[in-house]
């Protein structure tokens, strides 16, 4: 027997000469592809059990082996787990620990199986259950605002088109529109999943294999939706992680404009709300400043899980089917984009139901700009106005309160009545803010009762 030391590779029967150095550094992926180790085991546990169901290994086999590999899962999360960069990837350095604790029954366990559909399959088990963690955490912050929305119904604040003050709307209904938001994002998620709960094992290498699996079997177990149907296909696209880093990218620059919102509704020009300490920090040279870091930086990371989702399509475009080694460059970017989103997650779940509203500022500042200047056209328009003209009239109106530095709902009738002789003494119910407001009444509008049934819908469709 060749005892070269390529041959201590468990792939190394055909080579003379051991791996380079640099080479094996290069292409080894334990150091960041290690936290697979728990879904590694349980696909390995589940394709022993069907080995033996099939007949292809022994049951007493079956035991050794799924001995062998909750030892290895104690020893892992135990800390004493001896991860090597030789053995280049989790489930090498499983697979000879494997061999080390049983003997030779442990060879027996990659019978019917590759690497190629072994990662496919790990990558998916992983996913899967942070997907479903991160619908946790969306869901717990898509019950923070429909409580948000409930308690700020009617709390009104300017609405804002071009950052311009545009129309009054209540503070609920612009939480509501986070809501709608988020609960699309949370539901790509989940259809998401659909896709990605597909199970690629049974492909091997990427034609299959010649012994008689069971991949129904180890679906089951697994808990699997269905099987990976074409062989070459279940081992070289990595499209559902793909498409995952896409609802992160998608959910990341929603939070992002939230996080942007949060950042100027806190500076000391609009007052808005303001952010607890916790959330914040000073400045190493400026006592007075309180910065809003933790915002700042959710709207920061947005560019982040973007780039994984680049690197991700970058990385999939030109490979030619089956496997290509590329495919372990997919892991970084999953992975990164997977804890960003979970942090940037939980940051928002705990700080959005401590921040202090200011609601007499934000009714100040939606009292300014005019905001009120549609309701006055589209009275005018009740009136028998054509809305061009109304349009113009209000126009007018508007030119004359700001050299007269007064609101609309501060000019005299008789100053309004110059600019239409069909204003009357009922305009003003039009002109304040709650009148604005109350007046949008109807399915998707700002009144507070359509902001309340929006909170009603929102709380089912969670």
């Amino acid at each position: 027997m060749n005892n070269t030391p390529g041959n201590k590779k468990l792939w190394g029967g055909r080579f003379t000469e051991p791996t380079d150095q640099f080479v094996e550094r290069f292409t080894a992926s334990v150091e960041f592809d290690q936290r697979l180790y728990h879904h590694d085991i349980a696909g390995s546990i589940a394709h022993a059990t069907m080995l033996a169901r099939v007949g292809i290994i022994s049951e007493s086999e079956q035991t050794l082996i799924i001995s062998g590999l909750e030892s290895i899962k104690s020893e892992i999360e135990n800390g004493t787990f001896n991860w090597q960069v030789s053995l280049e990837d989790v489930h090498m350095n499983i697979e000879a620990r494997l061999i080390d604790i049983i003997g030779d029954v442990g060879k027996k366990l990659h019978t019917g199986r590759s690497r190629n559909d072994q990662v496919a399959t790990d990558i998916r088990l992983y996913l899967r259950d942070e997907l479903d963690t991160v619908v946790l955490l969306k869901n717990q912050i898509l019950h923070v605002l429909t409580d948000l929305a409930e308690a700020y119904s009617d709390t009104i604040m300017p609405g804002y088109t071009h950052l311009q003050s545009a129309q009054p709307i209540t503070f609920g209904h612009h939480l509501m529109a986070w809501f709608e938001m988020l609960i699309r994002d949370r539901d790509r998620m989940l259809d998401c999943r659909k896709r990605l709960n597909v199970m690629p094992l049974g492909s091997a290498a990427l034609a299959g294999t010649t012994f008689p699996i069971d991949r129904e079997l180890t679906a089951q177990l697994l808990g699997f939706d269905g099987i990976c149907e074409n062989s070459v296909d279940g081992v070289s696209d990595r499209d559902f992680a793909i498409e995952f880093c896409a609802v992160t990218s998608m959910t990341l620059t929603h939070l992002s404009r939230w996080a942007e919102e949060l950042v100027l509704w806190s500076s000391t020009q609009f007052g808005f709300i303001e952010l607890p300490d916790r959330f914040c920090t000073g400045s190493s040279i400026m006592p007075q400043k309180k910065n809003p870091d933790v915002p700042e930086l959710i709207r920061g990371k947005s560019g982040r899980a973007i780039g994984n989702l680049i690197a991700m399509l970058t990385l999939m475009k030109s490979q030619p089917l089956a496997y290509n080694k590329d495919n372990q460059e997919d892991k970084e970017p999953l992975f990164d984009s997977i804890d960003t989103l979970k942090d940037v997650l939980t940051a928002v779940s705990s700080m959005l139901p401590n921040i202090q509203p200011n609601t007499a500022r934000m009714y100040s500042a939606a009292q300014e700009g005019f905001s009120t200047a549609t309701d006055l056209a589209d009275y005018l328009v009740r009136k028998g106005v054509p809305f061009r003209d109304a349009h113009e009239v209000v126009g007018k109106t508007v030119a004359f309160a700001i050299a007269e530095d007064r609101a609309l709902d501060k000019l005299t009738l008789l100053e309004l009545t110059t600019f239409s002789a069909q204003i009357e003494a009922d305009v003003f119910d039009v002109l304040t803010l709650e009148g604005s407001v109350k007046a949008r009444n109807h399915f998707g509008a700002t009144a507070p009762s359509q902001v309340k049934s929006a909170v009603i819908r929102g709380r089912k469709r969670i």
